[in-house]
Protein backbone atom coordinates (compact mmCIF):
# COMPACT_ATOMS: atom_id res chain seq x y z
CA UNK A 1 0.00 0.00 0.00
CA UNK A 2 1.32 3.58 -1.00
CA UNK A 3 0.30 4.23 2.93
CA UNK A 4 3.06 1.63 4.26
CA UNK A 5 6.42 2.70 2.58
CA UNK A 6 8.84 -0.14 2.54
CA UNK A 7 11.60 -0.63 4.90
CA UNK A 8 13.72 -1.15 1.75
CA UNK A 9 12.46 1.66 -0.60
CA UNK A 10 13.16 4.68 -2.21
CA UNK A 11 13.64 6.75 1.07
CA UNK A 12 16.15 4.36 1.99
CA UNK A 13 18.47 4.59 -1.16
CA UNK A 14 18.28 8.31 -1.37
CA UNK A 15 20.40 10.45 0.64
CA UNK A 16 19.16 12.72 2.90
CA UNK A 17 19.38 16.24 0.79
CA UNK A 18 18.12 14.29 -2.30
CA UNK A 19 15.09 12.88 -0.38
CA UNK A 20 14.43 16.52 0.65
CA UNK A 21 14.31 17.17 -2.42
CA UNK A 22 12.10 15.13 -3.68
CA UNK A 23 9.64 15.51 -1.00
CA UNK A 24 9.73 19.09 -1.88
CA UNK A 25 8.60 17.91 -5.39
CA UNK A 26 5.98 18.96 -7.86
CA UNK A 27 5.36 15.42 -7.78
CA UNK A 28 5.48 14.11 -4.46
CA UNK A 29 2.52 17.07 -3.95
CA UNK A 30 0.35 15.84 -7.38
CA UNK A 31 0.19 12.75 -4.91
CA UNK A 32 -0.66 14.05 -1.83
CA UNK A 33 -2.75 16.36 -3.53
CA UNK A 34 -4.32 14.25 -6.30
CA UNK A 35 -3.70 10.66 -6.00
CA UNK A 36 -4.61 9.90 -2.43
CA UNK A 37 -7.77 12.50 -2.39
CA UNK A 38 -9.17 10.27 -5.40
CA UNK A 39 -12.36 7.83 -3.82
CA UNK A 40 -12.16 4.53 -5.33
CA UNK A 41 -15.29 3.67 -3.49
CA UNK A 42 -16.92 6.27 -6.51
CA UNK A 43 -15.20 3.59 -9.27
CA UNK A 44 -16.86 0.88 -7.19
CA UNK A 45 -19.37 -0.13 -10.53
CA UNK A 46 -16.54 -0.95 -12.57
CA UNK A 47 -15.10 -3.41 -10.12
CA UNK A 48 -14.42 -6.74 -11.89
CA UNK A 49 -15.50 -10.22 -9.80
CA UNK A 50 -13.69 -12.19 -12.55
CA UNK A 51 -10.46 -14.06 -11.36
CA UNK A 52 -8.49 -13.24 -14.51
CA UNK A 53 -9.08 -9.41 -14.61
CA UNK A 54 -7.48 -8.02 -11.49
CA UNK A 55 -8.49 -4.91 -9.92
CA UNK A 56 -5.39 -2.19 -10.18
CA UNK A 57 -5.88 1.08 -8.22
CA UNK A 58 -7.80 3.50 -8.90
CA UNK A 59 -6.49 6.14 -7.86
CA UNK A 60 -3.32 4.95 -9.92
CA UNK A 61 -4.99 4.31 -13.01
CA UNK A 62 -6.80 7.64 -12.75
CA UNK A 63 -4.01 9.62 -11.90
CA UNK A 64 -1.40 7.68 -14.76
CA UNK A 65 -4.59 9.76 -17.27
CA UNK A 66 -4.18 12.75 -15.68
CA UNK A 67 -0.20 12.90 -16.28
CA UNK A 68 -0.37 11.02 -19.41
CA UNK A 69 -2.58 13.96 -21.04
CA UNK A 70 -0.74 16.52 -18.63
CA UNK A 71 2.47 16.33 -19.99
CA UNK A 72 0.85 15.16 -22.93
CA UNK A 73 2.64 11.22 -23.73
CA UNK A 74 1.67 8.86 -25.30
CA UNK A 75 0.81 5.38 -23.89
CA UNK A 76 4.47 3.88 -24.46
CA UNK A 77 5.49 6.85 -23.21
CA UNK A 78 3.34 6.77 -19.74
CA UNK A 79 4.59 3.46 -18.90
CA UNK A 80 8.24 4.50 -19.83
CA UNK A 81 7.83 7.08 -17.47
CA UNK A 82 6.15 4.82 -14.87
CA UNK A 83 9.02 2.04 -15.50
CA UNK A 84 12.04 4.69 -14.92
CA UNK A 85 11.48 8.12 -13.96
CA UNK A 86 11.37 8.51 -10.37
CA UNK A 87 9.27 11.31 -10.05
CA UNK A 88 6.59 10.19 -11.93
CA UNK A 89 6.37 7.20 -9.76
CA UNK A 90 6.37 9.34 -6.47
CA UNK A 91 3.57 11.25 -8.27
CA UNK A 92 1.53 7.31 -7.92
CA UNK A 93 2.89 6.11 -4.78
CA UNK A 94 5.08 3.75 -5.70
CA UNK A 95 8.14 3.17 -2.95
CA UNK A 96 10.07 0.59 -4.66
CA UNK A 97 11.73 0.61 -7.93
CA UNK A 98 10.04 -2.89 -8.72
CA UNK A 99 6.09 -2.27 -7.95
CA UNK A 100 4.34 -1.67 -11.38
CA UNK A 101 1.02 -0.51 -10.54
CA UNK A 102 -0.73 -2.37 -13.70
CA UNK A 103 -0.49 -3.38 -17.22
CA UNK A 104 -0.92 -2.08 -20.70
CA UNK A 105 -3.82 -4.15 -20.62
CA UNK A 106 -5.46 -3.23 -17.40
CA UNK A 107 -5.04 0.13 -18.42
CA UNK A 108 -6.18 -0.02 -21.57
CA UNK A 109 -9.51 -2.10 -20.20
CA UNK A 110 -10.25 0.58 -17.80
CA UNK A 111 -10.37 2.85 -20.02
CA UNK A 112 -12.74 0.48 -21.93
CA UNK A 113 -14.84 0.21 -18.49
CA UNK A 114 -15.13 4.23 -18.35
CA UNK A 115 -16.66 4.34 -21.96
CA UNK A 116 -19.02 1.70 -21.08
CA UNK A 117 -20.50 3.23 -18.34
CA UNK A 118 -20.53 5.95 -19.89
CA UNK A 119 -22.36 4.41 -22.55
CA UNK A 120 -24.91 2.93 -20.42
CA UNK A 121 -25.71 5.27 -17.78
CA UNK A 122 -24.62 8.50 -19.15
CA UNK A 123 -21.84 9.31 -16.06
CA UNK A 124 -18.33 10.35 -16.75
CA UNK A 125 -16.42 8.98 -13.99
CA UNK A 126 -13.58 11.16 -14.59
CA UNK A 127 -15.66 14.72 -14.38
CA UNK A 128 -17.00 12.97 -10.79
CA UNK A 129 -12.69 13.10 -9.44
CA UNK A 130 -12.67 16.79 -10.98
CA UNK A 131 -16.38 18.03 -9.11
CA UNK A 132 -14.63 16.04 -5.81
CA UNK A 133 -11.11 17.60 -5.80
CA UNK A 134 -12.45 21.29 -6.78
CA UNK A 135 -14.97 21.01 -4.27
CA UNK A 136 -12.28 20.44 -1.72
CA UNK A 137 -9.64 22.57 -2.73
CA UNK A 138 -12.45 25.57 -2.84
CA UNK A 139 -12.87 25.20 0.74
CA UNK A 140 -9.37 24.29 1.71
CA UNK A 141 -8.15 27.81 -0.05
CA UNK A 142 -11.33 29.93 0.64
CA UNK A 143 -11.67 31.11 -3.18
CA UNK A 144 -14.78 33.31 -3.76
CA UNK A 145 -17.21 31.70 -6.73
CA UNK A 146 -19.79 34.54 -6.32
CA UNK A 147 -17.89 35.91 -9.69
CA UNK A 148 -17.32 33.39 -12.60
CA UNK A 149 -16.50 33.60 -16.33
CA UNK A 150 -16.74 30.85 -18.97
CA UNK A 151 -15.01 30.57 -22.72
CA UNK A 152 -15.29 27.95 -25.41
CA UNK A 153 -12.88 26.04 -27.54
CA UNK A 154 -12.53 23.80 -30.30
CA UNK A 155 -10.63 20.32 -29.18
CA UNK A 156 -10.61 19.07 -32.95
CA UNK A 157 -10.24 15.16 -33.64
CA UNK A 158 -7.28 13.24 -34.82
CA UNK A 159 -8.94 12.61 -38.24
CA UNK A 160 -8.16 13.02 -41.98
CA UNK A 161 -9.53 15.71 -43.82
CA UNK A 162 -11.75 14.42 -46.92
CA UNK A 163 -14.31 15.46 -49.15
CA UNK A 164 -17.55 13.95 -49.49
CA UNK A 165 -16.65 11.77 -52.56
CA UNK A 166 -13.62 10.55 -50.89
CA UNK A 167 -15.87 9.56 -47.48
CA UNK A 168 -18.41 7.96 -49.57
CA UNK A 169 -15.56 5.43 -50.91
CA UNK A 170 -13.70 4.65 -47.93
CA UNK A 171 -16.92 3.53 -46.28
CA UNK A 172 -17.60 1.18 -48.42
CA UNK A 173 -13.74 0.27 -48.13
CA UNK A 174 -14.89 -0.60 -44.71
CA UNK A 175 -18.09 -2.65 -45.38
CA UNK A 176 -16.09 -4.54 -47.47
CA UNK A 177 -13.88 -6.23 -44.51
CA UNK A 178 -16.76 -6.88 -42.86
CA UNK A 179 -18.75 -8.94 -45.30
CA UNK A 180 -18.71 -12.21 -45.18
CA UNK A 181 -16.70 -14.14 -48.29
CA UNK A 182 -19.88 -15.62 -49.54
CA UNK A 183 -21.11 -11.70 -49.82
CA UNK A 184 -17.58 -10.19 -50.92
CA UNK A 185 -17.96 -13.10 -53.88
CA UNK A 186 -21.26 -11.76 -53.89
CA UNK A 187 -20.64 -8.17 -54.76
CA UNK A 188 -16.91 -8.63 -55.96
CA UNK A 189 -17.70 -7.14 -59.46
CA UNK A 190 -19.35 -3.79 -57.85
CA UNK A 191 -17.24 -3.33 -54.87
CA UNK A 192 -13.85 -4.60 -56.80
CA UNK A 193 -13.12 -1.43 -58.61
CA UNK A 194 -12.46 0.66 -54.54
CA UNK A 195 -11.40 -1.86 -52.81
CA UNK A 196 -8.34 -2.71 -54.77
CA UNK A 197 -7.14 0.62 -53.52
CA UNK A 198 -7.31 3.08 -50.96
CA UNK A 199 -9.52 6.17 -51.22
CA UNK A 200 -6.95 8.36 -51.82
CA UNK A 201 -5.68 6.76 -54.26
CA UNK A 202 -9.07 6.29 -56.26
CA UNK A 203 -9.81 9.81 -55.84
CA UNK A 204 -6.44 10.88 -57.40
CA UNK A 205 -7.95 9.54 -60.53
CA UNK A 206 -11.05 12.02 -60.86
CA UNK A 207 -11.39 15.03 -62.89
CA UNK A 208 -13.24 17.55 -60.98
CA UNK A 209 -16.20 17.63 -63.51
CA UNK A 210 -16.46 13.55 -63.38
CA UNK A 211 -17.51 14.05 -59.37
CA UNK A 212 -21.28 14.53 -59.85
CA UNK A 213 -21.35 11.03 -62.11
CA UNK A 214 -19.60 9.72 -59.56
CA UNK A 215 -21.56 10.53 -56.69
CA UNK A 216 -24.61 9.32 -58.66
CA UNK A 217 -22.97 5.78 -59.82
CA UNK A 218 -22.15 5.72 -55.54
CA UNK A 219 -25.94 6.63 -54.75
CA UNK A 220 -26.70 3.33 -57.04
CA UNK A 221 -24.59 1.20 -55.07
CA UNK A 222 -24.98 2.49 -52.13
CA UNK A 223 -28.74 1.84 -52.62
CA UNK A 224 -28.43 -1.95 -53.52
CA UNK A 225 -25.84 -2.57 -50.40
CA UNK A 226 -28.19 -1.35 -48.30
CA UNK A 227 -30.94 -3.38 -49.67
CA UNK A 228 -29.16 -6.47 -49.27
CA UNK A 229 -27.52 -6.07 -46.24
CA UNK A 230 -29.81 -4.10 -43.57
CA UNK A 231 -31.18 -7.57 -42.52
CA UNK A 232 -28.12 -10.01 -41.91
CA UNK A 233 -26.06 -6.78 -40.97
CA UNK A 234 -28.31 -4.45 -38.71
CA UNK A 235 -25.92 -5.13 -35.39
CA UNK A 236 -22.49 -4.80 -37.21
CA UNK A 237 -21.20 -1.92 -35.74
CA UNK A 238 -19.60 -0.83 -39.53
CA UNK A 239 -22.81 -0.76 -41.26
CA UNK A 240 -24.43 0.88 -38.66
CA UNK A 241 -21.92 3.87 -39.29
CA UNK A 242 -22.54 2.84 -43.49
CA UNK A 243 -26.20 3.49 -42.76
CA UNK A 244 -25.92 6.50 -41.38
CA UNK A 245 -24.12 7.12 -44.11
CA UNK A 246 -26.50 6.40 -46.66
CA UNK A 247 -29.41 8.57 -45.06
CA UNK A 248 -27.19 11.49 -44.72
CA UNK A 249 -26.07 11.82 -48.11
CA UNK A 250 -28.97 10.39 -50.52
CA UNK A 251 -32.61 10.54 -50.52
CA UNK A 252 -35.39 8.52 -52.41
CA UNK A 253 -37.35 10.85 -54.89
CA UNK A 254 -40.35 9.54 -56.83
CA UNK A 255 -38.76 6.15 -56.64
CA UNK A 256 -35.24 6.85 -57.42
CA UNK A 257 -32.24 7.19 -55.53
CA UNK A 258 -30.73 10.50 -55.75
CA UNK A 259 -27.62 12.47 -53.94
CA UNK A 260 -28.75 14.91 -51.70
CA UNK A 261 -27.59 18.67 -52.43
CA UNK A 262 -24.68 19.67 -50.30
CA UNK A 263 -26.31 22.69 -49.36
CA UNK A 264 -28.18 20.39 -47.42
CA UNK A 265 -25.62 19.02 -45.23
CA UNK A 266 -25.30 19.92 -42.15
CA UNK A 267 -22.62 20.63 -39.66
CA UNK A 268 -23.81 17.15 -37.81
CA UNK A 269 -22.87 15.36 -40.76
CA UNK A 270 -20.49 12.17 -40.48
CA UNK A 271 -16.93 13.99 -40.94
CA UNK A 272 -14.91 10.84 -40.35
CA UNK A 273 -15.80 6.90 -39.80
CA UNK A 274 -12.61 6.79 -37.51
CA UNK A 275 -14.62 9.57 -35.43
CA UNK A 276 -18.46 9.45 -35.39
CA UNK A 277 -18.94 12.18 -32.70
CA UNK A 278 -16.99 14.60 -34.91
CA UNK A 279 -19.12 17.70 -35.99
CA UNK A 280 -17.67 20.14 -38.47
CA UNK A 281 -17.94 23.90 -37.90
CA UNK A 282 -15.98 27.17 -39.58
CA UNK A 283 -15.46 30.02 -37.03
CA UNK A 284 -13.41 33.07 -38.18
CA UNK A 285 -12.68 31.36 -41.38
CA UNK A 286 -11.18 28.03 -40.03
CA UNK A 287 -12.44 24.78 -40.66
CA UNK A 288 -12.98 22.40 -37.28
CA UNK A 289 -14.01 18.97 -37.36
CA UNK A 290 -13.77 17.27 -33.63
CA UNK A 291 -15.73 18.91 -30.64
CA UNK A 292 -16.16 22.34 -28.54
CA UNK A 293 -14.73 22.82 -24.54
CA UNK A 294 -16.78 25.09 -22.78
CA UNK A 295 -14.53 26.31 -19.17
CA UNK A 296 -15.81 28.01 -16.34
CA UNK A 297 -13.38 29.36 -13.14
CA UNK A 298 -13.40 31.45 -10.44
CA UNK A 299 -12.89 35.50 -11.07
CA UNK A 300 -13.44 37.37 -8.21
CA UNK A 301 -10.72 39.66 -7.79
CA UNK A 302 -10.29 39.35 -4.35
CA UNK A 303 -9.06 35.58 -5.10
CA UNK A 304 -5.44 34.99 -4.86
CA UNK A 305 -5.37 31.97 -6.89
CA UNK A 306 -8.94 30.91 -9.25
CA UNK A 307 -10.04 27.47 -10.01
CA UNK A 308 -11.71 26.02 -13.03
CA UNK A 309 -15.73 25.07 -11.48
CA UNK A 310 -16.98 23.33 -14.65
CA UNK A 311 -15.89 21.71 -17.65
CA UNK A 312 -18.68 20.44 -20.43
CA UNK A 313 -17.84 19.02 -23.87
CA UNK A 314 -20.24 19.39 -26.82
CA UNK A 315 -20.48 18.91 -30.16
CA UNK A 316 -18.85 21.88 -31.84
CA UNK A 317 -21.54 22.77 -34.13
CA UNK A 318 -23.82 23.61 -30.30
CA UNK A 319 -24.06 27.54 -30.23
CA UNK A 320 -22.26 28.68 -26.93
CA UNK A 321 -25.16 29.97 -25.83
CA UNK A 322 -26.97 26.68 -25.40
CA UNK A 323 -24.16 25.31 -24.04
CA UNK A 324 -23.91 27.52 -21.24
CA UNK A 325 -28.40 27.17 -21.05
CA UNK A 326 -27.12 23.92 -20.27
CA UNK A 327 -24.56 24.29 -17.52
CA UNK A 328 -26.16 27.14 -15.76
CA UNK A 329 -27.92 24.75 -13.16
CA UNK A 330 -25.21 22.52 -12.77
CA UNK A 331 -22.27 24.67 -12.11
CA UNK A 332 -25.31 27.28 -9.74
CA UNK A 333 -25.24 23.46 -8.05
CA UNK A 334 -21.54 23.08 -7.74
CA UNK A 335 -21.11 27.27 -6.57
CA UNK A 336 -24.52 28.05 -4.99
CA UNK A 337 -23.54 31.85 -3.75
CA UNK A 338 -22.76 32.29 -8.31
CA UNK A 339 -24.06 35.51 -8.75
CA UNK A 340 -22.61 36.93 -11.15
CA UNK A 341 -20.75 34.97 -14.82
CA UNK A 342 -18.69 36.91 -17.60
CA UNK A 343 -18.84 35.97 -21.11
CA UNK A 344 -18.23 37.15 -24.21
CA UNK A 345 -21.30 38.12 -26.63
CA UNK A 346 -21.61 34.67 -27.98
CA UNK A 347 -23.42 33.25 -24.97
CA UNK A 348 -27.04 36.01 -24.64
CA UNK A 349 -30.30 34.40 -25.53
CA UNK A 350 -33.41 34.95 -24.22
CA UNK A 351 -33.60 31.52 -22.94
CA UNK A 352 -30.15 32.24 -20.99
CA UNK A 353 -31.63 35.29 -19.66
CA UNK A 354 -34.66 33.82 -18.36
CA UNK A 355 -32.71 30.59 -16.52
CA UNK A 356 -30.22 33.56 -15.16
CA UNK A 357 -32.90 35.57 -13.78
CA UNK A 358 -34.56 32.23 -12.15
CA UNK A 359 -30.94 31.38 -10.54
CA UNK A 360 -30.58 34.96 -10.03
CA UNK A 361 -27.75 35.23 -11.82
CA UNK A 362 -26.05 38.38 -12.95
CA UNK A 363 -24.98 37.99 -16.27
CA UNK A 364 -22.16 40.31 -17.94
CA UNK A 365 -21.27 40.41 -21.50
CA UNK A 366 -18.47 41.75 -23.28
CA UNK A 367 -20.91 42.73 -26.17
CA UNK A 368 -24.47 42.07 -27.02
CA UNK A 369 -24.92 39.92 -30.34
CA UNK A 370 -27.70 41.91 -32.38
CA UNK A 371 -27.94 45.12 -34.38
CA UNK A 372 -27.98 48.52 -31.96
CA UNK A 373 -31.02 50.20 -32.25
CA UNK A 374 -31.01 53.51 -33.15
CA UNK A 375 -33.57 54.81 -30.40
CA UNK A 376 -32.78 53.30 -26.93
CA UNK A 377 -35.77 51.90 -25.37
CA UNK A 378 -34.85 51.95 -21.63
CA UNK A 379 -37.13 49.73 -19.72
CA UNK A 380 -37.31 49.47 -16.08
CA UNK A 381 -38.77 47.04 -13.82
CA UNK A 382 -41.51 49.02 -10.85
CA UNK A 383 -42.75 46.11 -9.63
CA UNK A 384 -44.05 43.23 -10.86
CA UNK A 385 -46.27 43.20 -14.28
CA UNK A 386 -45.13 47.07 -13.90
CA UNK A 387 -42.30 48.79 -15.84
CA UNK A 388 -41.66 51.87 -16.82
CA UNK A 389 -39.97 52.84 -20.21
CA UNK A 390 -37.69 55.70 -21.20
CA UNK A 391 -37.03 57.50 -24.74
CA UNK A 392 -34.23 60.21 -25.08
CA UNK A 393 -37.06 62.99 -24.30
CA UNK A 394 -39.69 61.02 -21.70
CA UNK A 395 -40.78 58.19 -19.86
CA UNK A 396 -44.27 56.22 -19.31
CA UNK A 397 -45.72 53.80 -17.01
CA UNK A 398 -46.60 50.10 -18.83
CA UNK A 399 -49.51 48.86 -19.66
CA UNK A 400 -50.57 44.96 -19.46
CA UNK A 401 -52.19 43.59 -23.01
CA UNK A 402 -53.45 40.57 -23.62
CA UNK A 403 -49.78 38.55 -24.50
CA UNK A 404 -47.74 41.77 -23.96
CA UNK A 405 -46.95 45.31 -22.42
CA UNK A 406 -47.29 48.35 -23.50
CA UNK A 407 -45.88 52.07 -23.10
CA UNK A 408 -47.90 55.33 -24.61
CA UNK A 409 -46.07 58.74 -25.24
CA UNK A 410 -46.77 61.71 -25.29
CA UNK A 411 -47.28 62.54 -29.43
CA UNK A 412 -46.89 65.98 -28.86
CA UNK A 413 -43.32 65.74 -27.69
CA UNK A 414 -42.90 62.72 -29.83
CA UNK A 415 -43.72 64.74 -33.20
CA UNK A 416 -41.18 67.16 -31.98
CA UNK A 417 -38.07 64.65 -31.39
CA UNK A 418 -35.57 64.41 -34.32
CA UNK A 419 -35.24 60.48 -33.64
CA UNK A 420 -39.07 60.48 -34.67
CA UNK A 421 -38.62 58.26 -37.86
CA UNK A 422 -36.20 56.10 -36.26
CA UNK A 423 -38.19 55.16 -33.40
CA UNK A 424 -39.87 51.71 -32.54
CA UNK A 425 -42.90 53.32 -31.02
CA UNK A 426 -45.91 52.97 -33.28
CA UNK A 427 -47.82 56.02 -34.29
CA UNK A 428 -51.05 56.22 -33.27
CA UNK A 429 -54.43 58.62 -32.94
CA UNK A 430 -53.80 60.71 -29.92
CA UNK A 431 -50.21 58.77 -28.83
CA UNK A 432 -46.93 56.90 -29.54
CA UNK A 433 -46.99 53.19 -28.58
CA UNK A 434 -44.06 51.13 -27.47
CA UNK A 435 -44.91 47.22 -27.52
CA UNK A 436 -42.74 45.28 -25.49
CA UNK A 437 -42.47 41.67 -23.04
CA UNK A 438 -40.47 40.63 -20.36
CA UNK A 439 -37.55 38.89 -22.91
CA UNK A 440 -37.19 42.82 -24.30
CA UNK A 441 -36.70 43.97 -20.25
CA UNK A 442 -34.48 41.32 -19.85
CA UNK A 443 -32.26 41.90 -22.93
CA UNK A 444 -31.59 45.76 -21.84
CA UNK A 445 -31.11 44.21 -18.16
CA UNK A 446 -27.97 42.55 -20.02
CA UNK A 447 -27.02 45.53 -22.07
CA UNK A 448 -27.39 47.61 -18.15
CA UNK A 449 -25.46 45.02 -16.61
CA UNK A 450 -22.01 46.04 -18.81
CA UNK A 451 -23.06 49.61 -18.09
CA UNK A 452 -23.01 49.66 -14.74
CA UNK A 453 -20.35 47.17 -14.23
CA UNK A 454 -17.54 48.68 -11.62
CA UNK A 455 -14.16 49.42 -13.75
CA UNK A 456 -12.09 47.33 -11.70
CA UNK A 457 -14.21 44.43 -13.02
CA UNK A 458 -14.54 45.20 -16.43
CA UNK A 459 -11.54 43.24 -17.81
CA UNK A 460 -12.28 40.29 -15.55
CA UNK A 461 -13.43 37.73 -18.77
CA UNK A 462 -10.79 38.26 -21.38
CA UNK A 463 -8.13 36.36 -18.65
CA UNK A 464 -10.11 32.84 -18.82
CA UNK A 465 -8.32 32.92 -22.55
CA UNK A 466 -5.36 32.07 -20.78
CA UNK A 467 -7.29 28.76 -19.71
CA UNK A 468 -7.46 28.21 -22.71
CA UNK A 469 -4.68 27.79 -23.66
CA UNK A 470 -3.26 25.86 -21.17
CA UNK A 471 -5.95 23.04 -22.36
CA UNK A 472 -4.75 23.63 -25.80
CA UNK A 473 -1.39 22.71 -25.06
CA UNK A 474 -1.30 19.05 -25.99
CA UNK A 475 -2.35 20.15 -29.34
CA UNK A 476 -0.35 19.29 -32.55
CA UNK A 477 0.41 22.22 -34.82
CA UNK A 478 -2.60 21.68 -36.39
CA UNK A 479 -4.62 22.41 -33.64
CA UNK A 480 -5.79 18.41 -32.99
CA UNK A 481 -5.76 16.52 -30.58
CA UNK A 482 -3.94 12.79 -30.52
CA UNK A 483 -7.42 11.56 -30.05
CA UNK A 484 -10.93 10.86 -31.43
CA UNK A 485 -14.11 10.09 -30.06
CA UNK A 486 -16.41 12.33 -27.85
CA UNK A 487 -16.16 10.74 -25.05
CA UNK A 488 -12.24 10.42 -24.96
CA UNK A 489 -12.54 14.55 -25.43
CA UNK A 490 -14.53 14.74 -22.22
CA UNK A 491 -11.49 12.66 -20.45
CA UNK A 492 -9.07 14.78 -22.30
CA UNK A 493 -10.70 17.96 -20.81
CA UNK A 494 -11.48 16.97 -17.30
CA UNK A 495 -7.98 15.46 -16.77
CA UNK A 496 -6.85 18.91 -17.96
CA UNK A 497 -8.80 20.60 -15.62
CA UNK A 498 -7.81 18.39 -12.87
CA UNK A 499 -4.27 19.28 -14.23
CA UNK A 500 -4.52 23.11 -14.43
CA UNK A 501 -6.71 23.04 -10.75
CA UNK A 502 -3.83 21.62 -9.35
CA UNK A 503 -0.87 23.26 -10.77
CA UNK A 504 -2.33 26.65 -9.53
CA UNK A 505 -2.50 25.36 -6.00
CA UNK A 506 0.78 24.11 -5.72
CA UNK A 507 2.21 27.38 -7.34
CA UNK A 508 -0.17 28.79 -4.77
CA UNK A 509 1.45 26.64 -1.68
CA UNK A 510 5.20 26.90 -2.98
CA UNK A 511 4.64 30.65 -3.80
Amino acid sequence: SHHQPSLFGIASRLSEAKLKKLRNSKEYDFYRFVFCQINEKDFSVLYSDNGSRPNAPVNSLISSIILMYRNNWTTEELFDRIDFDLLIRTALGLDTLDDTPFCPATFFNFQNRLLSHFVSTGQNLIEGVFDSLTKEQLKKLKIKTDIQRSDSFMAMSNIRSCGRTQLLIEMLIRLHRVLSDEDKLRFKELLDPFTKQSSGQYIYHLQRSSIPHEQEKLAQLYHKLYEALKDSYKDIEVFSVFERVYTEHFTIVDNKITVKPSKELNGSTLQSPDDIDATYRKKRNRHYKGQSVNVTETANPDNELNLITDVAVCSNDTDDSKILNERLEPIAEKTPDLEELHTDGAYGSEDNDKKMEKLEITHVQTAVRGRKAEVSMEIEEASKEQYTVKCPYQSANSQKTKKRHKACFDLEICRQCSLSNSCPAKEQSDKRTYYFDRSDYLLGKRNRNIRELPPERRKIRPNVEATVKEFTKPFNHKGKLRIRGLFKTMVYAHAMAISINFGRVWRYIAG
